[in-house]
């Protein structure tokens, strides 16, 4: 590093080190962590304060890099984290506080807020007020908000968007040990011999930890990874086995271990003995519904030879880690499949110890973080229990409390359910779009039109939640904010501040704090900094936290006694963290379990008996076939942020819908044309991808769309809002729905310079906008044909019209072809093409004059055709989103070049060799142009 930059730094000794004591210099070095998935990646952001400050592009002076000393990622970022900058945008951001969309002061819109809370509470008790809150929020922010309602107003319904994605694990680690513990850590993704993913796409969704799976493969050829999942996923571009299971019937699979383990003697019967209970029971309920092979891979749809190799795999190999993310998770019996799994990992020994245990994977950036102050609405803060009534007075004691809340709230689809009936009559969502994110989504939206408060705090303006609130607050957004982070392995992470909020914004936990205060609670909530609210939350931790029935796994009591500095320098750290190293910094630990001691009463672990279950809501006659959901590669959530990114957009602009070449054929669709899903709850319109990557009978659609993006591309209004009893998490992964084609007249494209007015594109049923480089993209289509398309174009394209405009027009209605375009001052402003079926020219040659000052005139001559001129440059559609590589530059570099590997291209492209994301599809153009050679040949 060099010794001119002030470095802000996880250490103490590195912030001396690297801060000069004479002065101050303008380059500055942040650390800080992604706000993305739960892996939580440590990022380094170079700050140039030597360059102008430009308010319309904060990220003018940064330059963005992983941090090579964060022990999670060493450097590496996927193609989110890379690409962090371009979401900086000031444009998109919520900068001042609303009150019915007018802008008010902060001390109009805190005071109207909360004189309305207390009236509601007063008039109808405080279980008439909410709180749904996100694993986007920071720790601190989390814990004032819990702090707020469970042990101040006293209710505890205060909820989380992580019940929608973790839940059933935290349900089933409770069940097995007593607590809420992940007993590994991520160094046992790179010791393990034998990686199980269990409904989980890590490649996409866990990219860095799928590295690190990868470098462990390439150290250890004995090392296996085995898949389970109903999709052929990236995730299985590594696999030696993937087991393409019937959706919803993994409890039986792994029922079919258990019995198999303990048939061939692999079992650790001194371990089950002297550390477990209910091993007898759970071995007896699993030979009745899984007595053999054959019936395991009768009821998964599996071959029978892949059922044994794995189980044999499982038998033969000690360091065994299990993964298991929402495919697990996001089920009416996401509970027992989770304990079906853990069941595995007790009767076999293989918990606590390097190399092996079962690991959840947490969705969001702070999930684990929610957890640990109590997020949801069955939990209090400390992981202390809310039924436990040694427990509530344990907080009620430390927070100086006697209005503890002493029965759990609404969990998050039962809430919006409440607030519907009109129980909940007001709510404060922070950080996060249930609108469009929770299951039967349209009927979420229907609660909060009718819902007699609903004020938002959120970092961006746009969202399909934002559009219903009374009182919208503006928070800081990543970039701005400061506190900590926990990812998915324990480990307590900074996230600091490298820009100044933008506009008004503040952080949560001061709006929560403000709002507390003025409901009368100034003391307990007279917070300053976020260091303090940390140091209070790791004071909690370790408070009674020593014996009996109040020990607990989560102690943070070697930072009870942190102060701003230490805060500052904290370094990334696993908890539990109650001692201090050698060089006296705090020491975290990393594994639990390991000897044998769990934290339930007697110390022993569960072994629980599970009988599987189908959905609650199977298929019929007439929603004949089973939805999966799921996410795509380069976008997160509902898009707020990443959507604003070109490079993230640009390798899959649509919503869309995977189905099998036999039941595309069934249903009469082709391939690119648009569907019509349904299901009873509600539709959606996707792009038909057909694929054999998954099976007959199942479609696949990705969470990302909102009404802000997509005119009918809403996953969320389609899916089954059952819930597992347990866990209240929804089954996100098996809704019934049928299918159909989207009967339209024509297709088209736009592509603009300048966004287009909602109301002027009000008559396409279909359209998509995605941000470009320079420009905003339209796909459009719609059943009903223009009666005449140069009026349509012009009234789309064209806020007003100069002297200068230039049109450039090709028409031929026998064909259903039509194009246009507008140049104005010698720049491209927009572009409309319009033919009669979904086979339209590609856009990026297109999108890409936009980023030049003026057309040439071989330009202007190849607009409407839509093909480069001879010798131009068109890199095609991104493929490696980290480094902006397109498809027809790879395929070029293979042919040219005479590239043959997937390293030969990273040499000569880059493409690949950041996150690895991209690296099955560079397989895929390897293998189609080597097939091209051998069938010219």
């Amino acid at each position: 590093m060099n010794s001119q930059v002030n470095y802000i730094s996880t250490t103490a000794t590195e912030v001396d080190i690297f801060k000069p004591a004479t002065q101050t210099l303008p380059n500055r070095c942040v650390n800080t962590t992604c706000p993305y998935c739960g892996t939580g990646c440590g990022v380094t952001v170079d700050i140039n304060d030597q360059g102008a400050p430009d308010a319309n592009n904060p990220s003018n002076n940064l330059t963005l890099s992983g941090d090579s000393r964060h022990p999670t990622n060493q450097g590496k970022l996927c193609s989110k984290g890379i690409n962090l900058l371009e979401t900086l945008d000031p444009a998109a951001r919520l900068l001042y506080p609303e009150r019915h969309g007018r802008r008010v002061s902060w001390d109009q819109a805190l005071g109207s807020a909360a004189s309305q809370i207390r009236s509601i509470i007063d008039q109808h008790g405080p279980d008439a007020f909410a709180i749904y809150c996100s694993g986007q929020l920071l720790t601190e922010d989390y814990y004032v908000a819990n702090k707020l309602m469970k042990g101040f107003i006293g209710t505890a319904n205060i909820d989380t968007n992580s019940r929608l994605c973790m839940s059933s694990a935290v349900a089933a680690h409770k069940r097995a040990f007593g607590s809420d513990t992940v007993p590994g850590c991520y160094e046992d993704l790179d010791i393990a011999e034998l990686m199980v993913l269990a409904g989980s796409n890590m490649a996409w969704c866990h990219p860095i930890l799928f590295q690190r799976i990868k470098a462990a493969k390439a150290a250890n050829p004995a090392h296996k990874l085995v898949v389970i999942d109903p999709r052929r996923t990236a995730s299985c571009d590594l696999a030696d086995l993937h087991l393409a299971l019937k959706p919803g019937s993994d409890a039986s699979l792994f029922n079919g271990l258990l019995v198999y383990l303990a048939d061939q003697h692999c079992l650790d019967s001194d371990f089950v003995a002297a550390h477990t209970q209910g091993f007898d029971a759970a071995l007896n309920q699993a030979r009745r519904s899984t007595p053999d092979i054959a019936s395991v891979a009768q009821i998964c749809e599996l071959p029978a030879s892949d059922v044994e190799t794995f189980y044999r795999w499982f038998a033969d190999t000690p360091k065994t880690v299990t993964a298991f993310s929402q495919g697990i998770n996001q089920s009416s019996s996401g509970t027992d499949k989770v304990n079906a799994i853990i069941n595995t990992h007790l009767a076999s020994g293989r918990i606590g110890k390097p190399g092996m245990g079962p690991f959840s994977l947490t969705g969001q950036p702070n999930a684990m973080g929610g957890r640990e102050v109590g997020g949801l609405a069955n939990q209090l803060a400390a992981h202390l229990e809310l039924d436990d009534p040694a427990h509530r007075d344990l907080v009620g004691r430390f927070w100086g409390s006697d209005r503890v809340a002493s029965q759990p709230g609404h969990k998050a689809v039962d809430l919006f359910r409440a607030i519907e009936a009109g129980k909940v009559k007001a709510v404060w969502i922070l950080a996060t779009n249930p609108v469009d994110s929770l299951p039967d989504a349209d009927r979420v939206r229907a609660a909060l039109q009718q819902c007699e408060l609903v004020i938002l705090s959120d970092c961006m303006a746009a969202t399909d939640t934002a559009a219903l609130a009374h009182i919208r607050l503006p928070a800081t957004g990543w970039g701005e904010r400061d506190g900590t982070v926990t990812n998915s392995e324990r480990c307590i992470s900074r996230q600091r501040a490298l820009l100044p909020a933008s506009g008004e914004a503040k952080p949560d936990w001061w709006a929560i704090s403000q709002i507390a205060q003025r409901l009368g609670f100034e003391q307990a909530f007279d917070y300053q900094a976020p260091w303090q609210i940390f140091r209070e939350h790791a004071r909690l931790s370790a408070f009674e936290n020593h014996k009996g029935a109040t020990l607990r796994d989560f102690n943070l009591a070697a930072l009870s006694q942190i102060d701003a500095d230490a805060y500052e320098a904290l370094q990334p750290t696993r908890w539990p963290i109650t001692t201090f190293a050698d060089d006296g910094q705090p020491q975290g630990s990393a594994r639990l379990f390991g000897d044998g001691q769990f934290f339930t009463p007697d110390g022993r672990a569960r072994l629980l008996a599970i009988t599987p279950r189908g959905p609650m809501n199977p298929v019929d006659a007439h929603y004949p076939l089973v939805l999966n959901t799921g996410r795509i590669r380069d976008q997160w959530h509902t898009m707020t942020r990443t959507g604003l990114s070109p490079r993230l957009s640009a390798q899959c602009p649509e919503p869309f819908v995977e189905i099998h070449p036999l039941e595309a054929a069934r249903q009469g669709l082709d391939d690119g044309a648009i569907a019509r899903l349904e299901s009873r709850w509600g539709t959606m319109l996707a792009r038909i991808q057909i694929t054999d990557s998954i099976g007959q009978g199942q479609l696949f659609v990705p969470m990302h769309w909102t009404a802000q993006f997509a005119s009918l591309g809403r996953m969320g209004p389609l899916v089954n809002p059952a819930v597992d009893p347990l866990s209240g998490q929804p089954e996100n992964k098996q809704t019934p729905v049928k299918i159909e084609p989207f009967n339209a007249s024509w297709y088209g494209f736009l592509l603009s310079r300048d966004p287009l007015k909602p109301i002027s594109m009000a008559s396409c049923a279909y359209q998509v906008r995605a941000t470009g480089a320079g420009f905003h993209r339209y796909e459009l289509a719609d059943s009903d044909t223009p009666d005449d398309w140069r009026q349509q174009a012009r009234r789309w394209i064209a806020r007003t019209n100069t002297q200068e405009d230039e049109w450039l027009e090709f028409s031929d209605p026998a064909q259903g072809n039509y194009r246009s375009a507008l140049i104005r001052d010698g720049q491209l402003q927009a572009v409309l093409v319009v033919g009669a079926t979904a086979q339209l020219p590609e856009r990026d040659w297109l999108g890409s004059l936009f980023n030049g000052q003026r057309l040439e005139e071989s330009e202007h001559h190849s607009l409407l055709s839509s093909c480069p001129p001879s010798g131009s440059a068109n890199a095609g559609a991104i493929v490696c989103a980290c480094f902006g590589v397109g498809r027809n530059s790879i395929a070029e570099a293979i042919e040219r070049q005479g590239l043959d590997s997937v390293e030969a291209l990273g040499c000569a492209l880059k493409a690949g060799t950041n996150c690895g994301s991209c690296i099955p599809e560079l397989k895929t153009l390897l293998y189609n142009s080597q097939q091209g050679s051998t069938l010219s040949a």
